[in-house]
């Protein structure tokens, strides 16, 4: 019985302490080098067709990775979720706005998750050449950073992410909902 007891404390304390690993690995700095592309990974849209506080963090965050020339481009990803329209196409109004050349944007406006953030990206083309050859630095929220790492990885040349720092309470609730989404994706490989 105390095994038991013990074995179900254990789980919660595990859930707890992945999900602030998750959040500490996304935190780290981006690194040096050169990226072929920024790649944001589409977030919420709110109701009036503007960036959700996450979206417009993620995005302001590559603008600024972009401004210090990691890359000379971002993808910007995200079909319609809740609220129209597309996550990648409200992005991009805001990278612009912003200061970014219509030209260094690329939409991929159709993906629902992070799964087909990845892979739909990788099916971008340029010049008739898919962007999946490309080195991409993906920039998310911090505790995203790992799974954006392991998908983003699984379809490009080189993959690596690194997190903005949300508020509190929507870092603690996104890192804990993170665990799940990390179980739920070793589910289903």
């Amino acid at each position: 019985m105390i095994g038991c007891l013990a074995a179900l404390a254990a789980v919660p304390a595990a859930w707890v302490l992945t999900a602030i690993a998750l959040d500490t690995y996304g935190r780290r700095a981006i690194p040096k080098g050169e990226w072929d592309a920024i790649v944001v990974p589409g977030c919420a849209v709110r109701p009036d067709g503007t960036p959700s506080l996450a979206l417009a963090r993620r995005v302001r965050h590559a603008v600024t990775a972009w401004r210090a020339g990691h890359a000379p481009r971002i993808v910007l990803t995200g079909g319609i979720g809740r609220y129209p329209p597309a996550e990648a196409t409200v992005a991009a109004t805001l990278a612009e706005s912003l200061g970014v050349p219509r030209e260094a944007l690329l939409e991929e406006p159709e993906s629902t998750s992070t799964r087909e953030n990845a892979a739909m990206a990788a099916a971008l083309q340029v010049d008739g050449a898919p962007i999946a050859r490309w080195r991409v630095l993906v920039l998310t929220d911090a505790y995203h950073a790992w799974r954006c790492s392991w998908l983003f990885g699984k379809h490009f040349e080189a993959a690596i992410a690194r997190g903005s720092i949300p508020g509190p309470r929507l870092r603690v609730r996104g890192a804990l909902r993170e665990v799940g989404s990390i179980i739920k994706g070793l589910a289903h490989r």
